[in-house]
């Protein structure tokens, strides 16, 4: 019998949520940071006699990298990460774990320390019953803003394979949306507000690209659909314009997030872009200054096939295939070279006031993480 008990998982679940690890830029308590829940986990996997260290990122940023096996075939990763968002407005005691109706209430319980808890908890299994190959854990840092702690992982090291434990209501994820970020602005000309012969307001000429990016994203991108994730999409997300109520404001700047497809070309969205905003202003500067790239696995890698196979042996039932609208660290793997993909507990309240996950779907996740570790590092 493989050795992965709902009451010890539970223990370990509750373990988890007690600890902060709330993503320092997402508060602003600055004590705040990964360190305390890494150093936990590290002695954890210790304690079941896994080789496991802390790799920090960044001062006080930290990764827990482990591993099992010798090596001699496939090497599989289980990802998942450390950081929360903040508690803010939460309306139940964030480090207080509470059960009720078969769910564990607290902050990062879904988001995603129960999918941490299922890493854990399978590699505890694999580490008792031994593995073909190796298996490492990544246990990363800063997805909740930056993903530093993922970026840090595959340039230190390799995988023929990845799964992720992002909440997924127990459906396969095979891809993903990927996303960019721009600041426009637009000049004016100031003057008083008097003088309407020499002024001129950057923020009335913000107005017609805000109306044709508008136009554009409701006509054009709802229109270009993916079958896993759905169409594609655009906002407007900060605007800062004006100096004073009587003066002309001498500029204007919006910041875009683009929401992108895993069959577009990041060059060709960029570019659609600039001519609808250069269409509506000609004088408007562009700045591109953040990118992720979307995600996709062919359902014929052999981690997705492990992944299924282990799906139906724990589940008695073949996995539902699905996608992500929201980003993962999933995207940073798999653009790594590692093929990637998703499969995660049932649960409420991401980034919410009210956070929950199904405890049994915990358990389901960590046996599903044994067996397609078995498979797949097995397979040829």
């Amino acid at each position: 019998m493989v050795p992965l008990q709902k009451p010890q998982i539970e223990k370990l679940l509750c373990d988890l949520i007690r600890i902060p690890s709330v993503n320092p830029h997402l508060t602003e308590d600055k004590e705040s940071n990964e360190m305390n829940l890494a150093l936990f986990v590290r002695d954890w996997l210790i304690s079941h006699t896994i080789k496991a260290h802390i790799e920090e990122v960044e001062p006080g940023r930290p990764n827990v990298y482990a591993e099992i096996g010798d090596g001699d075939g496939k090497t599989l990763c289980f990802c998942a990460h450390l950081d929360t968002v903040g508690v803010q407005e939460m309306t139940i005691p964030p480090f207080e774990p509470t059960i009720e109706d078969k769910r564990m209430y607290g902050r990062g319980s879904c988001d995603m320390k129960g999918g941490l808890a299922a890493v854990l908890s399978a590699a505890a299994a694999l580490a008792t019953t031994g593995v073909k190959g190796k298996l490492i854990l990544a246990l990363v840092c800063d997805e909740e803003y930056a993903s530093i702690g993922a970026d840090d992982f595959v340039k230190r090291h390799r995988a023929d394979g990845c799964i992720l434990t992002e909440p997924s209501d127990l459906k396969i994820v095979m891809a993903h949306k990927g996303f960019l970020w721009a600041k426009v602005t637009v000049p004016g000309k100031s003057a008083h507000g008097s003088r309407w012969d020499i002024g001129e307001s950057a923020i009335s000429k913000m107005g017609s690209i805000l109306v044709a990016l508008d136009e554009f994203d409701k006509k054009v991108l709802r229109q270009r659909s993916d079958s896993l994730v759905g169409p594609a999409s655009m906002h407007v997300s900060l605007i800062n314009g004006g100096s004073g109520i009587s003066t002309y404001a001498s500029s204007c700047t919006v910041h875009i997030e683009r929401r992108t497809l895993p069959s577009e070309e990041r060059h060709e969205v960029q570019e659609e872009i600039e001519r609808k905003i250069h269409k509506a202003c000609p004088d408007a500067e562009i700045e591109w200054y953040f990118h992720r790239p979307s995600m996709y696995c062919d359902p014929e890698e052999p981690i997705a096939k492990s992944v299924k196979t282990a799906f139906q042996e724990v589940l008695g039932r073949e996995g539902e295939c699905s996608g992500f609208g929201v980003w993962t660290d999933a995207a940073i793997f798999q653009q790594a070279g590692i093929p990637t993909v998703n499969i995660g507990p049932i649960g409420f309240g991401l980034h919410e006031p009210v956070e929950w996950v199904d405890i049994d779907s915990v358990v389901q996740t960590a046996s599903i993480l044994f067996h397609a570790a078995n498979s797949f590092t097995n397979s040829s």
